[in-house]
């Protein structure tokens, strides 16, 4: 069960996403709010593994306020204008939604969540955390967490580069870092993670894996600079 918020100044539109949900068994919406100061309160005091939420609001933009949550949530964005859909994508939300959306559209934003969600809870404690295991065709590839250089995506796909070869896999970079450890792991640019231990050099445009130039992107210096200082 995903336990859900919607975060949206408009209450019609947020009465439409409670109703959806209530069509959905997997979400459980625990609150609706009009304002981000109360929808961050609550998420400090209750785990939340979803957010609805609207970009444009009169008090703190959805995209600022996405960069703050506390918990680190899942997103799917809502909004009424396509023009941020690029910037939404690179702050790993889940979807985006343009209003007025169907609930079959709805649906499918629910099953990428809930999809994520358990990606990311079957790395339960206690399992191998040194290996990780990568679809790619019919097989299930065991990889050294340690020879994962980066990953790169296309489209559908991403590519996880080892010191050796390439293994391609039918997965969204949402779902290809959730199963990653974060310590180990950061995301560089929107279509690449790289390895912190592979890491060779960083200058004011990329990040230099072996002698493979990454690309940054400027929504991701700041975690950058964190690794640097």
């Amino acid at each position: 069960m995903l336990k859900a918020i919607v975060i949206d100044d408009e209450p019609l539109a947020a009465e439409v996403i409670k109703g959806f949900s209530e069509k959905v068994t997997f979400i459980e919406l625990t609150g609706t709010f009009t304002r981000a100061s109360e929808a961050i309160h609550f998420l400090h005091n209750h785990p939340t593994n979803l957010v609805f939420l609207d970009i444009r609001m009169p008090d703190i933009s959805g995209i600022d306020l996405a960069r703050s949550l506390p918990g680190a949530p899942m997103i799917i964005f809502t909004t009424a204008y396509s023009e941020h859909a690029v910037t939404g994508f690179e702050l790993n939300a889940i979807d985006y939604l343009l209003k007025p959306f169907s609930l079959t559209r709805f649906l499918q934003a629910c099953n990428k969540a809930y999809e994520l969600h358990k990606l990311q809870s079957s790395k339960a404690p206690g399992s191998d955390t040194l290996h990780i295991f990568i679809k790619s065709g019919h097989e299930q590839i065991k990889v050294a967490l340690d020879n994962i250089q980066y990953l790169e995506s296309n489209g559908n796909y991403v590519s996880f580069v080892l010191e050796d070869q390439k293994i391609l896999s039918r997965l969204t970079m949402n779902e290809a870092e959730a199963l990653l450890p974060a310590g180990d792991f950061i995301r560089v640019h929107r279509s690449y993670i790289v390895s912190k231990k592979h890491i060779k050099k960083i200058d004011k445009k990329s990040v230099w894996v072996a002698n493979i130039p990454i690309p940054l992107g400027a929504l991701y210096l700041p975690e950058i600079e964190k690794l640097i200082t």
